[in-house]
Formats: C-alpha cells, structure tokens, sequence
C-alpha cells in the first residue's frame, strides 16, 4: 500500500502488505539490502591505424585478402568480432568472431578475406567480459588491391 506522508514532503511513504487467505493476518516485511558493485575500466577506445591488402598470385585471386590494424585502450580484450556490410554499413555481409590473447599492449593485426572487388563498410569490435568497443571504416577493395 502507499500512504502519503504526514509532513510537507509529497513524497509518498511505501509499505509492504501482504493478505494470508487462511486468516485474514497480515504480513509486514521489513529488513536492509545490501549489495556490492566493482567499477571495472572496461575498453575505452578502439582505432583502425592501418589498412594493407595482401599480395598473392594469380592462383590465390579468388580472395582479396586486407590486414587491419588495430589498437585500443582501456583493459586488455579477450575476443574480435569483425561486420563487413555494403557502403552504407546497413546491410550486413558477414560476420567473424574469434577469441584473442592480448598479453601486455592492445596492439593487434586482424586479417579478413572478401570474396569480390567492391567498397566495404566495416566494424571491428573488441570485447572482454564487461565491456566493448568499435571502430569503422571505409575500405575498397579492388581485386587484390585495397585503398
């Protein structure tokens, strides 16, 4: 039930009433709460420094094949998840996940294959238990080579 209070404060006061159906008691349940909360840093920030397509011959052309760079901030992730999606980064292409070991610098290099030549839109993100973080970017990809 919730009463007003009695003073000038408008605030209403809240009390916890039960009905017991086999005797018309009440039940009042009063007590204290306690709960703890650990402040972790999570990945603040993610940058994609770099982006290199990687040279293969004429047999392995079936793939255009880029090395993204990637640095972060923040605490160390455990796992990258890569989107490539059309120029307007709305329609999705494809989705990679893989678990990472980053041991003392947030500094990786994640290798993505694209089936055919064509402008990309992609997001990287990397994550650990309590937190992510994404960067995005505009690739070309034109049959091997990537701007």
């Amino acid at each position: 039930t919730t009463r007003p209070s009695s003073d000038s404060d408008p605030s209403p006061t809240v009390q916890s009433l039960e009905d017991n159906p086999d005797g018309g008691c009440h039940i009042y349940r009063n007590g204290y709460y306690e709960s703890g909360i650990a402040v972790v840093e999570g990945i603040l920030e993610v940058n994609i420094i770099q982006m290199t397509s990687i040279q293969m011959t004429e047999s392995q052309a079936e793939n255009s094949l880029v090395d993204f760079v990637v640095t972060c901030q923040g605490s160390l992730p455990t796992d990258v998840c890569t989107v490539v999606s059309d120029p307007t980064c709305q329609v999705s292409k494809s989705v990679v996940c893989n678990p990472i070991v980053v041991t003392d610098e947030c500094l990786l290099t994640i290798r993505r294959a694209f089936e055919e030549p064509g402008t990309y839109c992609i997001n990287i993100t990397l994550g650990d238990d309590t937190s992510q973080a994404l960067a995005s970017a505009l690739i070309s990809v034109n049959g091997g080579e990537s701007t």
